[in-house]
Order: C-alpha cells, then sequence, then structure tokens
C-alpha cells in the first residue's frame, strides 16, 4: 500500500493537477532559448502563463539540456532576478529551477517560493542546508552526473526501481539536514540520463516512485522521446505529443505536469478531469 501524499505543498493545494509553467530565461534551452532573454520578453511570457491557467512559473537561467556548458551562479542571478522580482510582485508562485545554493538564496530573497534542482541537491554542498534553514518547498529530480556528462551514465537493470532507490537516497539527505517531509515532491527526471526508450520504460514503471510517498513532478514537453514516438524532429512542433504524454502522465499518478505549452495543456487537463469523474 502506497503512503498517503500531502494534500497541499507550496501553498497550493493539490486535489487537481497542477500546472508549472517553463520560462527559460537563457539564450540556449533545448526548445525555446532566447525567447525570453531579455526581461520585457520574460515578463509577459510569464504574465501570459498566468492569465492562461498557469499554478506555478519554473524560471531558470541555465541551460541543462545534454551537453550543457554550466553557468556562473552570478551572470545565472542577474538573468533570473528582474523575472522572479516582477512576476512574484503580481502574485507569481515561482519555482527558481537550479542547482547552484547562491542561486537559490537569491531567488528566495526576489519572492521566488520553490527551489527545482535538477541535481536533487547534490550540486552544491551549500544547497541542502540552504533549503532546510529555509524549509523551502523543493522539487528533487533524478539525474546522474551533470549535464555534459549525464548521457554516458545511462545503464540501467531496472530504471524505475534504481530512479527511486537513488531518488529516496537524496530525500534522506534532504530530511536529514531538516527540510520537512512535506516540502518535497520528486521527479524522475525523463531525459536526464535516459536515453529514448528507457524514457518509455520510467513512464510505464513510475511504481516504485509513486511508494515512496511524495507528490511527483514529471516534465515531459517537447522531450526527444516524444520526437521519436511521433517522428516529429523540432522539438516546437510536438505539442500533441506532449500533451498526450501528459495526459498519460497524470495516469501514472503525476500531480504536477510541467510544461512549455500552458493553455493547451490546461485546456486537455480540464477535458481529461471532466471525464474521469
Amino acid at each position: 500500500m502506497e503512503p498517503r501524499r500531502p494534500s497541499h505543498w507550496a501553498g497550493l493545494t493539490l486535489d487537481r493537477p497542477l500546472i508549472m509553467g517553463i520560462l527559460n530565461v537563457t539564450p540556449d534551452s533545448f526548445s525555446d532559448g532566447g525567447r525570453h532573454f531579455q526581461d520585457a520578453a520574460a515578463l509577459v511570457a510569464g504574465q501570459a502563463m498566468l492569465a492562461a491557467g498557469a499554478d506555478i512559473l519554473d524560471i531558470g537561467g541555465e541551460s541543462t539540456r545534454p551537453g550543457a556548458l554550466p553557468v556562473d551562479p552570478a551572470e545565472e542571478c542577474r538573468r533570473i532576478l528582474p523575472a522572479i522580482r516582477a512576476l512574484a510582485e503580481r502574485g507569481a508562485v515561482i519555482s527558481v529551477d537550479t542547482r547552484n545554493a547562491s542561486t537559490m538564496a537569491a531567488a528566495l530573497d526576489a519572492g521566488a517560493r520553490i527551489v527545482n534542482d535538477v541535481t536533487a541537491l547534490a550540486h552544491d554542498p551549500a544547497a541542502l542546508k540552504l533549503v532546510a534553514d529555509r524549509c523551502a518547498p523543493t522539487v528533487l529530480m533524478h539525474m546522474r552526473g551533470t549535464p555534459a556528462t549525464m548521457n554516458d551514465l545511462n545503464r540501467y537493470r531496472d530504471i524505475g526501481q534504481e530512479v527511486a532507490d537513488e531518488l529516496g537516497s537524496q530525500i534522506a539527505a534532504a530530511m536529514a539536514a531538516g527540510l520537512p517531509r512535506e516540502a518535497i515532491v520528486t521527479d524522475p527526471g525523463f531525459g536526464f540520463a535516459k536515453v529514448g526508450a528507457q524514457n518509455i520504460d520510467l513512464m510505464r514503471n513510475l511504481a516504485p516512485l509513486r511508494t515512496l510517498g511524495f507528490p511527483m513532478l514529471i516534465g515531459l514537453s517537447r522531450k526527444g522521446f516524444i520526437g521519436q514516438l511521433s517522428g516529429e524532429p523540432v522539438s516546437a512542433q510536438r505539442l500533441g505529443g506532449s500533451l498526450a504524454a501528459a495526459l498519460f502522465a497524470l495516469t501514472q499518478g503525476a500531480a504536477i505536469l510541467r510544461v512549455h505549452d500552458v493553455p493547451e495543456t490546461v485546456q486537455a487537463v480540464r477535458v481529461w478531469q471532466g471525464l474521469s469523474v
């Protein structure tokens, strides 16, 4: 029997799927790099996502696509803090997508409410203490290595169980540092140290992660394996496949969907909910 998951997270109720809109303030993210790199463009995009029904805006200043090079935290902050401040002032629930503790701290000070770390707080030795001291709602994602090395670390015997076991170790470390259980959301990390059919196998085998008893965030939007399944090589043209994958993720227990296409996902989820009553 799976543990009972919390009913609230980051001040939001989990009685329905939450939509997290992706706002990359970067020149080189895999799908939308450069579109929101200027402060004004980021603000307009964020406001449009909120108007379309996004519950959370996930703002990041460092691309984590395969092979991406690291960004200095000072430059990362320069990119993201204006958008975080402006959108938080408008009442948005902001998640900061970063693996650097100094960026986490600056973003929380600027109005972000959530930390979303693709390394599950393993990259920066100061990150664990920071989020624990702040009691910050935190997304712990599964990844091996770094964006530059992760696709060389994709050997699994049982991908669902290994992802759950490795994330479980990071959860234990976070809780030992003082992060409350109710602050934690898990993310299996589709496309991070997982290639091709491994992502499909993982999606079909999320039961071990569910048994950990934490809400799951699922990020599938425009991913490469959707292109492989659909035959669409252009990431920005994978809306239909992304919606299909998102709805399938809900059947597998997803509590939060991290997406590029907010209006279409909100509409699809509302219809799915209406038909599922």
